[in-house]
């Protein structure tokens, strides 16, 4: 994972850096830092800090400050090599965010603990020049333009990636996505044509749409080019209408992913292949696991996302857990098989799945901590029990949109469909129609996810 990466390094190792950083590095005549709390709680916190360069450009820099209180420390870090002597705490370049530009910003992020107060630090550093956010008294110049395309979700956010344990855009910055997820689409395939899908991104303002392959249940196995097929059709009409996909390896029963390995693997690498150069997909290998441990799923992983990385080495992967993707609690475990035994890869994140009225505190709990340490997205949620049906839970779905939103985790709400069944987005036969947006044709909980994800998404451009 890319925040292994940066585990904490020596103040040994950022001396020595220091100490090879070229004439160009300190040059930086002004700097401005933004550093914002992300998550807290009990003992520990997650913060963001961005560092503007408003001096002359640098080639190699490294951002200090000391800590208000002697009871805080990093713990782990992503997108610079993080060091803390003391109550010194620093961030050196890596090789990628190395060159600053006057104007040019680096977004860095780390967890941390802390005994007592968690005040923020007030005065920083960039190669020993005060940041002041300003430069001789002046006001700082104003952040250059963004550019954010065309206003569509993958217009503003380009391509993805893993950037500690967020989502993050084509600026380096936390993203969360809200969409819909299809139903098999070997049964409800006339849910999703250009009426559905116009109605979905403009008028429900969806983020992506998540493609559910169902492998076995008369889907994949029956015909594999066809599926394939499909499946990239609804890519393209997801990519015209400048939404993400989430392309759903949808195994379900049998549970061990590795019964249908072979089939990832000739799947993966067709997709991948014929959808490398396209900035809107996202693959997801594996979508509950269950009835297997984590070894077995993470073996599975570690063989399919390599075919993905032949093809497409940027997009983002999402990897099933243990318990129908629940990261084990289902199972009666938690996170910490995931955190003390993660996927061999970068550019990846775990899934987890929930059903508002069967899956409650607790699961939100192993959410809420589980979040510090592992990328998170909720491929699928239901506002229903767990078998698809019952009554809308709506104080537990509300509960836990809030706190996705809160802690910036992606989702995509089981389904976009009509199929007669409580958690379906639509009254039975709508997909017979034009209609996919008005009152008349939702049911109570489709109403509740429209009025939650057509609400403005506020993507950050700098």
């Amino acid at each position: 994972m890319k925040r292994l990466s940066a585990l904490l390094a020596t103040c040994a190792t950022v001396l020595g850096f220091t100490a090879l950083l070229s004439p160009q590095a300190a040059a930086a005549a002004g700097c401005k830092v933004d550093y914002t709390f992300t998550n807290q709680w009990q003992g520990g916190f997650q913060a963001g800090v961005k560092v503007t360069n408003l001096g002359d450009p640098v080639s190699g820099w490294v951002l200090k400050w000391t800590w208000p209180d002697s009871g805080q420390k990093i713990v782990q870090g992503w997108n610079a090599t993080w060091s803390q002597s003391g109550s010194t705490a620093s961030a050196a370049n890596v090789d990628w965010n190395r060159t600053l530009a006057t104007g040019g910003t680096a977004d860095l992020g780390f967890t941390g603990s802390f005994t007592g107060a968690n005040p923020k630090p007030t005065a920083f550093t960039l190669n020993g020049v005060a940041c002041t956010g300003s430069v001789g008294g002046e006001e700082p110049p104003p952040d250059p333009d963004p550019g954010p395309g065309t206003g569509t979700p993958v217009g503003i956010n380009g391509q993805l990636k893993v950037c500690g344990v967020n989502l993050c855009n084509q600026y380096n910055r936390p993203i969360q996505l809200r969409g819909m997820s299809t139903h098999g689409i070997q049964w409800f395939g006339k849910c999703y044509n250009t009426a559905s899908l116009d109605a979905l991104a403009k008028d429900w303002k969806s983020d992506l749409l998540r493609i559910a392959m169902y492998v076995q249940e008369s889907g994949y196995e029956t015909d594999p080019a066809g599926f394939t097929n499909r499946v990239n059709s609804l890519v393209d009409m997801a990519e015209a209408r400048g939404m993400y996909a989430l392309i759903d390896f949808h195994t379900l029963t049998p549970g061990d992913p590795n019964y249908n390995l072979d089939r990832a693997k000739t799947f993966f690498a067709s997709v991948a292949a014929r959808n490398a150069d396209k900035k809107n997909v996202i693959y997801e290998i594996a979508n509950e696991p269950n009835g297997v441990s984590w070894t077995a799923i993470k073996n599975y992983a570690e063989q399919v996302i390599p075919v993905i990385r032949a093809a497409d080495p940027d997009a983002v992967v999402i990897v099933g857990t243990r318990g129908w993707s629940s990261l084990g609690v289902s199972d009666g475990s938690n996170e910490s098989e995931v955190v003390n035994n993660p996927v061999n890869a970068t550019n990846i994140m775990y899934a987890f799945h929930f059903y508002a009225a069967s899956h409650k505190d607790n699961y939100r709990a192993t959410l809420s901590r589980a979040a510090s340490r592992l990328p998170l997205f909720v491929s699928e949620f239901g506002t229903v029990s767990a078998t698809g049906g019952g009554a809308m839970d709506r104080a537990s779905t509300t509960a836990w949109l809030d706190l996705l939103d809160q802690l910036k985790i992606g989702y995509a709400n089981w389904t976009y469909s009509d199929a007669n069944e409580s958690s379906a987005a639509f009254r039975p036969g709508t997909c017979n129609g034009s209609d996919y947006s008005s009152s008349g044709v939702l049911t109570e909980s489709g109403a509740l996810l429209k009025s939650r994800i057509s609400t403005p998404d506020t993507f950050p451009t700098s």
